[in-house]
């Protein structure tokens, strides 16, 4: 129902914030991680692998007691008014039952961004992609299961929904942590290289803290949006939603290919093949491009039925939002594309405090979108938040890329 799906964008937003910081220090620390790995230096790896478990459990640790302490002040800033009689339509308690369960995920979720991202540092990318699609299939079986009570279970509605999330990563963990230690050798902790260096966690905190940095103001801006959405009432809430859930499917793999970028960037700069670098660029622009058509296209096929999937029975208003959200923000996937590419490519030369401002630029694009919704656009405001952060990100990256990529060619 409306008011479900509306319950959990708002934890999710809250959620958000701290995911990404915690994916933002992660992906630092690869960065560092595949420069070691290119330079043979195994040590290194094993440094990079132990900050990201520090990180990763600290800020998991600093999000749930501040979620918990804290709970009912922050979702009541999400929760809107119904245009009749000011009842709120999204219950308070419905939204911390969700938040509770989601909250004992986020220790497994650390281990498994930990370790599956120092598997494709060293090349075995093929174990954390059968870890997410494990994690998938149990996830979706799961909430088959305990949303609507299949099988003899409890009906359990979002909270089973919470339940599936958490299970599905704590298995996807557990997964990544065995194939770690019985495919990757040489990288392993014992009793005598264990002591940590200097040296390396100043590197290590030096890109690590700024990028979750920059993942966190990103998703403050998401957070600025999601107020001026509530602003516009349920509909919209619940619109924006459903079609931000599709949109998420289809931009994923562009996030993989910026991901891959960074690692690809990073062993290749370790190994001081600036060639490579400019040669990766362009065939990942091409199949960035490449693939911002093709999801287009499917978005423009398949938009009506996925919408349908996903709110069932909604009112006509909820479901023709959802259709023109997806039918505008389609047209404008490319940015998304290419602004993973130059994105992860800033942060794979070891640029993170630069890379920071790509950060404030996504966030003063959501800001802007948010108040050309509430004063201008309405809802179409809404619709082109996404894009206008992705523009200005990108138009950033792309000069700091092209100026650094300058300056180590003179330096060469």
């Amino acid at each position: 129902g409306t008011e479900s799906m509306s319950g959990v964008a708002i934890v999710n937003q809250l959620l958000f914030v701290f995911n990404l910081t915690i994916f933002g220090g992660l992906a630092g620390a690869s960065i560092f991680g595949a420069q070691f790995y290119g330079k043979g230096d195994h040590k290194g790896v094993r440094y990079a692998l132990r900050f990201k478990l520090i990180f990763s459990v600290l800020m998991a640790v600093i999000a749930i007691v501040a979620l918990l302490f804290f709970n009912n002040p922050l979702i009541s800033l999400f929760l809107t008014e119904s245009e009749s009689g000011g009842d709120l339509v999204l219950t308070l308690s419905e939204a911390k039952n969700y938040l509770f369960v989601m909250l004992i995920g986020l220790i497994p979720f650390s281990f498994s961004q930990s370790y599956s991202s120092t598997l494709r540092e060293t090349g075995e990318t093929v174990s954390p992609m059968t870890a997410s699609i494990i994690a998938i299939v149990t996830n979706f079986v799961l909430n088959y299961i305990l949303i609507f009570g299949s099988f003899g279970a409890p009906r359990l509605g979002v909270v089973g929904a919470a339940i599936a999330t958490v299970v599905s990563q704590l298995f996807s963990g557990l997964l990544c942590t065995w194939w770690f230690f019985t495919k990757v050798e040489d990288i392993h902790f014992t009793k005598e290289n264990c002591v940590l260096s200097g040296r390396h966690c100043k590197r290590l905190a030096y890109i690590g803290f700024p990028m979750g940095f920059e993942y966190s103001v990103s998703a403050i801006g998401a957070v600025i949006m999601q107020d001026a959405i509530n602003q516009l009432g349920s509909v919209a809430v619940a619109a924006q939603t459903a079609g931000e859930k599709i949109r998420q499917m289809f931009t994923l793999p562009m996030e993989s290919v910026g991901m891959a970028m960074a690692t690809y960037v990073g062993q290749n700069h370790g190994a001081g093949r600036t060639d490579r670098v400019r040669q990766g660029i362009r065939d990942g622009c091409i199949i960035q491009a490449g693939y911002s058509a093709i999801a287009w296209v499917a978005v423009f096929l398949v938009k009506r039925w996925a919408v349908g999937l996903v709110l069932g029975d909604a009112e006509p208003a909820i479901f023709n939002g959802a259709v023109e959200y997806l039918t505008v923000i389609s047209v404008l996937f490319v940015l998304l594309s290419f602004l993973m590419i130059f994105r992860y490519t800033l942060q794979g030369l070891g640029y993170s405090v630069q890379a920071v401002i790509s950060g404030v630029g996504e966030l003063i694009g959501r800001a802007l979108g948010g108040w050309l919704a509430v004063h201008q656009l309405g809802y179409l405001g809404i619709c082109i938040s996404n894009p206008l952060a992705w523009g200005f990100a990108l138009c950033y990256c792309v000069f700091m890329v092209t100026r650094v990529l300058k300056k180590e060619s003179r330096a060469a």
